[in-house]
């Protein structure tokens, strides 16, 4: 094999201390390759590619999805005790299939994506309408602009909810994993479901009610998209050890769930909504007194 040469005759390509007339430059573009390759070896054949998807953790996306479309039809026909429990059915199946994919080692781009477009019907979509729903029929009696307020209102929290995840989905590898940017869309909408679950056990809500539910979705929408940091259960550690009080806690809010859902439901989610928020605010104040 040759190898190229050539004799510089301009200057200013020149490295300092070099003749530009009698030096060499030597290429070796075609030589190196050749020196580390093996000649006697045979060319690999290039694996096939694999096609189809993982079936478990799909199978728990489409879970999820499914749940959300049943909450969607369930606040359609006026069952919103059924429209609420399916969203937090929504929750369990959401929460399992990562979990389940990562244990098998069957994660892949399909299944995130996938679980992306489940999280935002079961988590977008679904407590927007379940919301909507309830309350727009009935606020709208006290005016056209308690109405409008209703579905604006509504449509804001399905909005927030997809830029939450588009946000989620592009920082997703840079992001710190102990805790999420803005409110997670599941636990925003734990809360709508909640509220709407727990609201439509009274009879005849007034004005107050229903514009407080709006206002749930609001809220929750302007969480879903604000930079305040929540922290991630995902990141917990199950094997270490803690104290005996916070073990008893679990059980004992398990227990008050099985007795009495839709309360202890709408307090642990507003519990976990509104504590963020107030930490954040907590540390803003003490940063501005301390300056």
């Amino acid at each position: 094999m040759t190898i190229q040469v050539r004799h510089v005759t301009d200057a200013e390509i020149v490295p300092k201390g070099f003749d530009p007339y009698d030096e060499a430059v030597f290429i070796f573009a075609e030589l190196w390759p050749a020196l580390n390759s093996d000649s006697t070896s045979t060319p690999q054949p290039v694996p096939p590619v694999r096609r189809g998807v993982f079936l478990l953790p799909n199978i728990l996306t489409t879970g999820c999805l499914a749940c959300g479309f049943f909450a969607i039809v369930s606040a359609i026909h006026g069952d919103f005790a059924r429209a609420g429990q399916a969203i937090f059915a929504a929750m369990v199946f959401d929460g399992l299939d990562g979990r389940v994919a990562r244990w098998t080692r069957t994660e892949s781009v399909f299944g995130k994506e996938f679980d992306s477009l489940a999280d935002m019907v079961s988590f977008g979509v679904a407590p927007a309408l379940v919301a909507y729903q309830w309350g727009v029929a009935a606020i709208a009696e006290y005016g056209s602009g308690w109405g409008r307020f209703g579905w604006i209102a509504s449509f804001f929290y399905a909005v927030c909810a997809a830029l939450r995840l588009a946000r989620f989905n592009a920082r997703a590898a840079t992001a710190d994993k102990r805790y999420f940017e803005g409110l997670p869309s599941p636990s925003a909408a734990g809360l709508v479901a909640a509220f709407v679950w727990f609201s439509s056990e009274w009879l005849e809500p007034d004005l107050a009610g229903l514009a407080l539910s709006f206002g749930v979705c609001a809220i929750a929408g302007v969480l879903m998209i604000s930079a305040i940091p929540y922290q991630s259960i995902k990141q917990i550690d199950w094997n270490a050890r803690v104290k005996f009080f916070y073990f008893v806690i679990v059980p004992l809010s398990l227990a008050l769930v099985v007795a009495n859902p839709p309360p202890m439901l709408l307090l642990l989610f507003t519990c976990y909504v509104s504590l963020a928020p107030l930490m954040w605010a907590w540390r803003k104040l003490r940063r501005s007194v301390g300056a």
